[in-house]
């Protein structure tokens, strides 16, 4: 029997920050809802689960816009019970990712960079070209 593949090519419709700041995810939130003047709220933690039956849970806090949202998630596993994971291996620098999604195309990239680079609790903040990552899939959580 003849067997059929079906490729998918995922698009990447983000723009994604990193941070390296060692904090808790809930002082993380509050430094970039206090940074940005927005809202982001403690959503449902993501689970990913690998093809080796191993999974990972990954904190999450997120704003649901009307044409978009703007979604934090941290880079390390909380899972304690098992090795330390990351949802992107290749950065295992960076604490904490911000997706931001808009398709009105409101929110400024630059002025948010700004922002929260004026934050003594964030060492860091880059701006990431999400299509160089070789882990990038593990960024789509929806």
């Amino acid at each position: 029997m003849k067997k059929t593949k079906l490729l998918v090519d995922n698009i990447f419709e983000f723009e994604l920050l990193g941070f390296i700041a060692p904090l808790k995810d809930y002082k993380m939130a509050w430094v970039i809802n206090n940074c940005l003047d927005v809202n982001l709220v403690k959503s449902k933690d993501f689970e990913l689960h690998f093809l080796d039956d191993s999974s990972m849970i990954i904190s999450q806090y997120m704003i649901e816009k009307e044409h978009g949202y703007v979604q934090l998630l941290k880079n390390r596993s909380v899972n304690e019970n098992v090795n330390i994971r990351y949802l992107i291996p290749e950065l295992r620098i960076m604490d904490y990712f911000l997706l931001i999604q808009d398709y009105t195309e409101e929110l400024d990239i630059n002025l948010y960079i700004e922002r929260l680079s004026k934050s003594n609790l964030i060492q860091n903040v880059v701006k990431l070209d999400v299509n160089k990552l070789k882990s990038k899939e593990n960024l789509l959580t929806y």
